[in-house]
């Protein structure tokens, strides 16, 4: 019995996920995909469609702990990971993924603050007297 690993990750967050052969369970931080992402129907979807696509969704065991960022960063990391996690377990599963855009990590990260700045970009108000 195989285990296959993969690292996600975007924003902050980082999803560690090993795929294993089994009948669809996935366990997050030691709970179920329900239990972990309670009622973001949206967020739960997006972590299921690379299973979906490969179509599958029963025959593969997650487990995968995830760190940093929030939920919906999590989740996407989750997605991440859990498709780098397919290809390595069957390798035609790339022509599948990659047209969906998939296997690209979204490297938009939060800009940092600058010197004399509010924020990243925003000015302090400027007062004429």
């Amino acid at each position: 019995m195989a285990t296959f690993y993969a690292t996600g990750k975007r924003k902050a967050a980082i999803a560690k996920v090993w795929l294993t052969p089994g009948n669809g369970e996935m366990i997050i931080n030691g709970k179920s995909l329900d239990q972990w992402l309670g009622g973001h129907e949206a967020l739960k979807m997006k972590v299921r469609l690379p299973l979906e696509l490969t179509k599958q969704l029963d025959s593969i065991n997650v487990k995968a702990t995830t760190l940093g960022g929030g939920y919906s960063a999590q989740a996407d990391a989750l997605k991440h990971g859990i498709t780098k996690a397919l290809v390595q377990y069957e390798e035609s599963f790339r022509a599948i993924l990659k047209p969906e855009g998939l296997l690209t990590r979204d490297s938009r990260v939060v800009e940092r603050k600058k010197p004399g700045k509010k924020k990243a970009r925003r000015s302090p108000q400027f007062s004429k007297r």
